[in-house]
């Protein structure tokens, strides 16, 4: 939740007057926001939509982060000093923005996060990396926000699981293919597991640890591999 930081040490670190702007009504924005996260992954494949928040967040400028607008948004509706943040590619501005808006600590290695953003796919690490969570507390795991070039127009994807009535397809473009064969391998690990959005631009795609994804051409055999 947005909050200024109390670690002075850490907050002499930010310029004020570089920082990426956070939620302009951060009670009402927030909740918004979080209603599309939780509505994302409660119907796997449905695409959700962050608008009318962080309208400055988009100006151009030096010091404005790479963050796609729903990946920035989510970040700062999620987490908090409790939380870890991974960023896979280095970011001054969106790290600043984490920690002087949520006082989320920013971790040099993967594993160590409760959230990761990546916001290149290609350079997305081996999901084996990070956190999955134990069976005791399977919620102690990583989520993934990961930037894609489009939510479609890719190679066509078949999803099924708890929210969807039958199946749903979604066709992202951008996903390195390992990502899809190794979440498949972490489905036997369940309660473990990661859960994901896609991201792109200022609408997302939720990807629950409980969907199970296979190639709409391979949809009656087997899962992507």
């Amino acid at each position: 939740m947005t909050h200024p930081m109390e670690n002075g040490a850490s907050a002499a670190q930010i310029a004020l007057s570089t920082l990426a702007p956070g939620f302009a009504d951060p009670v009402h924005d927030t909740q918004a926001v979080f209603r599309t996260l939780l509505d994302a992954l409660a119907r796997p494949g449905t695409t959700g939509l962050i608008e009318h928040v962080l309208p400055a967040s988009r100006a151009g400028g030096a010091h404005h982060s790479r963050a796609e607008l729903a990946a920035l948004a989510a970040l700062l509706t999620l987490c908090d000093y409790s939380t870890p943040v991974w960023l896979a590619q280095p970011d001054p501005a969106l790290a600043s923005a984490l920690r002087f808006h949520t006082g989320a600590p920013l971790v040099d290695a993967a594993q160590e996060a409760a959230f990761a953003y990546i916001h290149d796919a290609n350079e997305l690490p081996e999901l084996a990396q990070f956190a999955l969570g134990t069976a005791e507390s399977p919620e102690h795991s990583v989520t993934l926000l990961i930037r894609v070039e489009a939510l479609t127009g890719g190679t066509p994807v078949v999803l099924s699981g708890p929210g969807i009535e039958h199946t749903a397809t979604i066709a992202p473009v951008g996903l390195p293919e390992h990502f899809w064969r190794e979440r498949a391998g972490l489905a036997p690990l369940f309660p473990c597991g990661i859960d994901c959005y896609l991201v792109c631009g200022h609408a997302l795609i939720g990807l629950p640890r409980t969907t199970h994804a296979i190639h709409a051409a391979n949809a009656t055999h087997a899962e992507v591999n």
